[in-house]
């Protein structure tokens, strides 16, 4: 997928497509995430379409609950959805970087020459 240890640096318009991809790919795991986290909330927390949201995007961005979960079942849903969402915020995060510090490697790497 990336240019190799003896491969010339990725011109720069090429670069900007990799990097746009990876952003691309990024945002739709995140938009999937958070679109199970709304209707988990909505469905199993029953909770309103724009407290759905907010709570989905406040636990996929790490920052917490916001409603309390009133039934077992609301509770059980946010801690699974908690787990899930760490995960995937740290995996979105890390895709979307790897070009950014592939090229900063791999311009060392060619300095070494």
């Amino acid at each position: 997928m990336y240019e190799k240890k003896h491969e010339k640096l990725l011109p720069w318009p090429k670069f900007i497509v990799r990097l746009a991809r990876s952003i691309l790919a990024t945002a739709l795991v995140v938009a999937i995430a958070l679109s199970l986290g709304i209707l988990g909330y909505h469905v199993i927390a029953h909770l309103g379409w724009v407290d759905s949201i907010l709570n989905a995007s406040m636990i996929l961005t790490g920052m917490g609950p916001v409603d309390p979960m009133k039934d077992n079942a609301a509770k059980l849903f946010a801690s699974a959805y908690a787990l899930f969402s760490g995960v995937v915020f740290l995996s979105a995060m890390a895709f979307m970087m790897a070009p950014v510090l592939h090229r900063i490697v791999h311009a060392f790497h060619l300095s070494e020459k």
